[in-house]
């Protein structure tokens, strides 16, 4: 607002500040700030500005522009050493404000906001914008260099809420700019008072205009308590937040607490309620898509904890903290002390009872371990281990006490065994065991020797020992019965599986039950619980013929049997059973290759001899034969896995495995931030455990009881056979402690082991030798939408062993050969899938500890093939991202032909014409122009592993209806209502896929109606036009045709019409068998 230049008195300049006030009320508008400029003040301009200011009475304006910087990549170093110190400047409206200096970084991470005045009075079109300009802060000359910049036109604004995080292409600011990367920005409006996540960063008003005044004093910043009130299914970070501002100025800092309350925890789709559960807020907000990011872990000290110096018996470790060597260089370090509790001889004997009932109590600190007891047993022999963490060890002295098992009262103490820490010697694998020594057991009071001796051996080392796998552990305290064993490590194998060929070829003499008519006869097969059965021959005979092959899943050892029975079908729902047969798996040849197997003729029993003729069942009478050819397929790959996270490619048959081409280590770290999961003693618990499984090995890690930060630092081994396989990795809540929880508010021997969450890595994306130290997010999908349960933090290495054994394997097939020679179907592959799994998850059940199959069947991805809309749509918009580099040719391709850019349109002429004139030259440059491209990309190849991706997925935006209608079992258990909605829907989705369908194959029918003669008049033009084309491509040469053919069709706009073509119009002409559908 700019005062009139005849203002040079008092008397004008009063006039004017009136009708200043006067308008604003007459308006009735907020004003934030109403800059005047008051000709021929001088120095009073502030002074009189203040007096306008006054009389007037503006209101502050609470309306404010928030730009928070995320982070920013791939940066442009400027520091002369290969990288740069960057802060952010954005400037809007005459305002400036920077971020923070992020040294040595040129992938910088803010995560600050800026706030700047912002009226919505005004008219904010798309000529205003916001400039975000990306610097290198010079030192120790101070100064700048420019790395890029954005512009963001006001119209993008929107409101808080509904910003979303953006990356933006840097831009130059001048021709000769040297600028690459990208910058990461949210931009929104806030009606509320924003605080600013940095209290360092410098924000300042300049003032470009001498003659604006700016005088608005600055607001107070306000402090705010963050109220998190969650009323869920499952226990998550805030998702909802409550923020109410206190006008009181704090001077103690406030922290934000997350209260849970009546929360409801799911286990296996039933809910309990979850109350009192306070959980201090250390993770961000599970809804924001950032969270969902792979993270770096800078922090983890690899391999520098594992010295390279030696080690030995001779060293005091425990206490002065020294350190010794391993192969463990994907872990960190943890300290164990390990008491080995073997046996005991010459006890002595009750006054009462004459016996003893002995068993062995170890203390340290506060931890206590027992051994089993054994009744009237005077040498006793344990073999046990216990393992003492020592972070949790809170005393220098370990004690081991013999105790006699009373039935009533306390137990006698029958002596001890105390141990000096300072004097525990180290032991480091491969080094042989330390071998038990005998001790004389002392009085309790240490007052001197008592009868009897205990054989115990006690050492320090770390995870890497191989006593760590079957010791109990003092952190495993709480758990008992069966649960100590389910708490511990394990490697499994999965079982050798084979395919069962079974190929029913014929059979003679069938002898139905009814003499008077044929019989319809079909074989029915069973192996286990899998059941085939052959197509009923097409004549009814005596002697049928079928050919048919049935195909089973069986493993080793093999331990059912192959049963056949001929049937004959007398109705549609009754089957007479003519004959059977039971036979041994392991009678059959193993085949290796597609070469054929002999058959056998087998003589069939006759089944079912009746209640009253018990003295015929010792006859041994056959109805009829059939003929089989029976084998085990060895050159397979049995299959029991999705085949887009394969893990293992080779034979059933060792005989035809490859060499392997690498080695692949994983450290499984541990886990950061997970959700509680089950209810113990009131309050959110998780005991959580980790299972990796690659090839036919599976791991388990040990149970880590009661933390939602759980360390484990274990570190395996496979062997990689093809690098284009994927490790899959999964976190699960042990439920079968034995312990107080009671999920489901059931005991816990009927409960299941509760999913947290999964990681995949495909080893092909994987640099050669190099430690992939990473925080993976475990992100689950509920009827109730996506979660982030937690991080799993893992260090990967995988080492290749022979270049050239790597280039063969990727020029080889991904399968075995029969795959290929002799391929199942579809329906097959699905259904032998199936039952693999079945068999594995049971087999690896009887383990102990056992793997229990809700683990097995989510490692496998049981559910991949069920119908989800989601995964529909997920996989439609891959499609479309596929086909968006061919729509987007297509589109510059028609602006070239539409000579949109004039130059452009010249430059492909010229080349056309260069190709036309040389056409050897087109390959050569389509594969240099590939080649190029590589190398261009190179530089932005990613520098991680990928992960789960919730947009690509389609999981952020997924309807509640079609995540309920994923979650819900087969055959549905819904309502009939919610059934007839559903199927609507499908029939209107199932429409449009209909439609498209149908128009492809009328364009398909109309181009085979060209020489058909459905239309005698379209073909017979159709045919001489073919022969006057033949002539002329006869006599003329190819390139006079193709640049002629070339240049009409990227002609000029001017020679073009807009009506459709001629060969157009008469394609859409031809008919097509739509006229005959009804």
């Amino acid at each position: 607002m700019v005062a009139p230049q005849h203002m040079e008195n008092k008397v004008f300049q009063v006039l004017w500040i009136a009708m200043c006030k006067i308008a604003i009320e007459m308006e009735n508008e907020s004003v934030s700030v109403c800059p005047v400029v008051l000709p021929g003040l001088g120095q009073n301009t502030e002074s009189v500005f203040f007096e306008v200011s006054c009389a007037m009475q503006l209101p502050k304006s609470s309306v404010k522009l928030v730009v928070e910087v995320v982070d920013a990549c791939d940066l442009m170093p400027k520091d002369g050493e290969g990288s740069a110190s960057t802060f952010v400047q954005v400037d809007f409206l005459n305002q400036s404000s920077k971020t923070k200096t992020i040294p040595k970084n040129l992938n910088p991470v803010w995560n600050q906001k800026l706030v700047f005045d912002f009226d919505q009075t005004q008219n904010h079109n798309n000529h205003l914008f916001i400039e975000v300009s990306v610097y290198n802060e010079r030192r120790p000359i101070p100064g700048r260099n420019f790395l890029g910049r954005v512009r963001i036109p006001c119209s993008n604004f929107v409101k808080r809420g509904e910003e979303v995080s953006q990356r933006f292409q840097l831009e130059k600011n001048w021709f000769f700019s040297s600028v690459k990367g990208q910058i990461g920005l949210k931009v929104y409006v806030s009606k509320q008072p924003e605080k600013k996540s940095n209290p360092n960063s410098v924000q300042e008003n300049t003032n470009l205009d001498t003659k604006t005044l700016y005088t608005l004093p600055k607001s107070e910043p306000e402090k705010e308590i963050s109220t998190v009130s969650l009323n869920q299914n499952f226990v998550t970070p805030s998702e909802y937040r409550v923020e109410e501002p206190i006008k009181e100025p704090f001077k103690a800092t406030v922290e934000t607490i997350q209260h849970i309350h009546n929360h409801k925890v799911q286990q296996q789709g039933v809910p309990f309620t979850m109350q009192g559960v306070i959980l201090q807020s250390r993770r961000r907000n599970s809804s924001d898509p950032e969270d969902y990011n792979l993270k770096d872990m800078t922090n983890s000290q690899l391999g520098e904890r594992w010295p390279s110096g030696g080690g030995g018996f001779g060293g005091r470790g425990w206490m002065s903290g020294e350190r010794f060597a391993s192969t463990f260089d994907l872990v960190e370090q943890m300290y164990y002390l390990y008491v080995r509790v073997v046996k005991a001889k010459d006890l002595p004997p009750s006054s009462i009872t004459g016996s003893c009932d002995p068993y062995v109590e170890v203390k340290l600190g506060n931890y206590k371990g027992r051994t089993k007891h054994f009744e009237k047993k005077m040498n006793p022999e344990w073999h046990q281990v216990f393992a003492f963490s020592k972070e949790r060890v809170q005393s220098s002295v370990l004690e081991v006490f013999v105790k006699d098992k009373e039935m009533l009262g306390r137990d006698d103490h029958l002596g001890r065994v105390v141990f000096d820490l300072n004097e525990v010697p180290t032991r480091v694998p491969p080094d042989s065991a330390l071998a038990p020594q005998w001790y004389r057991l002392e009085d309790r009071r240490g007052q001197g020797k008592v009868r009897g001796e205990i054989m115990v051996a006690v050492w320090m080392g770390t995870q890497a020992d191989e006593a760590f796998s079957e010791a109990w552990h003092s952190d495993a305290s709480a758990a008992y019965g069966e649960g100590v064993f389910n708490m511990r490590s394990k490697v499994y194998v999965s079982p050798k599986l084979w395919y069962l060929r079974v190929n029913v070829i014929e059979a003679q003499d069938v002898v139905p039950n009814d003499r008077n008519r044929l019989p319809e006869v079909l074989v029915k097969v069973q192996v286990g619980n899998q059941v085939l059965k052959t197509k009923i021959c097409s004549n009814p005979t005596t002697n049928p013929l079928w050919n048919e092959d049935l195909v089973f899943v069986v493993a080793e050892p093999f331990e059912e049997q192959l049963f056949l029975t001929v049937e004959d079908r007398v109705h549609p729902s009754k089957d007479d059973v003519l004959g059977k047969i039971g036979l041994p798996l392991g009678a059959f040849e193993k085949r290796l290759d597609h070469r054929p197997v002999h058959s056998r003729w087998f003589n069939l029993e006759k089944f079912g001899f009746g209640a009253l003729e018990a003295d015929r069942r010792r006859e041994l009478k056959f109805s009829s034969r059939v003929h089989l050819r029976v084998c085990l397929e060895g050159g397979y790959h049995v299959l029991d896995e999705s085949t887009m996270y394969i893990s293992d490619q080779r034979p059933t048959a060792k005989q035809l495995w490859k060499q392997p081409v690498g080695i692949l280590e994983v450290g499984i770290l541990g886990a950061q931030g997970l959700l509680p999961m089950k209810m113990r003693d009131s309050r959110g618990s998780t005991d959580a455990y980790c299972v990796a499984k690659y090839g036919q090995k599976w791991v388990r890690t040990r149970t880590i009881f009661d933390t939602f930060n759980p360390k484990w630092n274990e570190q395996y081994t496979w062997e990689v056979y093809d690098p284009c396989t994927v490790i899959t990795l999964g976190v699960f809540d042990n439920c079968h402690l034995g312990g107080s929880e009671k999920p489901n508010g059931t005991s816990g021997s009927g409960a299941r082991d509760s999913r947290i969450g999964k990681v995949r890595i495909r080893l092909s994306t994987l640099e050669a030798h190099r430690i992939y130290t990473h925080s993976y997010p475990l992100l689950a999908l509920h009827p109730h939408g996506v979660k982030k349960m937690g991080e799993l933090q893992l260090a990967v290495r995988f080492t290749t062993l022979s270049l050239a054994n790597m280039i063969y394997v990727y020029g080889h097939p991904l399968l075995p050969k029969m795959h290929y020679l002799h391929p199942f179907t579809v329906n097959q592959v699905d259904n032998l899938r199936y039952q693999a799994m079945n068999i594995v998850a049971v087999r690896l059940g009887r383990a102990e500890p056992p793997l229990r199959k809700e683990v097995v069947e989510y490692m496998l991805d049981v559910d991949s093939h069920m119908w989800s809309m989601r995964r529909s749509k997920a996989n439609f918009f891959r499609i479309m991202s596929l086909l968006s580099g061919l729509f987007s040719v297509s589109r510059w391709f028609s602006d070239v032909c539409n000579w949109r850019n004039p130059m452009t349109s010249v430059l492909v002429h010229i080349l056309f014409l260069i190709l036309i004139w040389y056409p050897e030259l087109i390959l050569p440059t389509l594969f240099l122009y590939m080649f190029l491209i590589g190398l261009w990309n190179y530089r932005f190849r990613p520098r991680h592993p990928p992960n789960m991706d919730t947009k690509l997925s389609w999981a952020e935006a997924v309807n509640p209806d079609e995540l309920d209608e994923e979650f819900d079992t087969f055959p549905t258990s819904k309502p009939h209502d919610i059934v007839r909605l559903r199927y609507d829907r499908l029939r209107s989705v199932a429409g449009r896929i209909q439609t498209v369908v149908g128009d492809i194959a009328t364009q398909g029918e109309r181009f085979q109606s060209l020489l058909s003669w459905r239309d005698p008049r379209a073909t017979a033009l159709f045919i001489v036009f073919c022969l006057c084309a033949a002539v002329v491509l006869y006599t003329t040469p190819f390139r006079v045709v193709a640049l002629l053919g070339g240049l009409y069709y990227i002609r000029h706009p001017r020679f073009r019409s807009k009506m459709p073509s001629v060969p157009s119009n008469f394609f859409k002409r031809m008919p097509a068998q739509t006229d005959s559908l009804l």
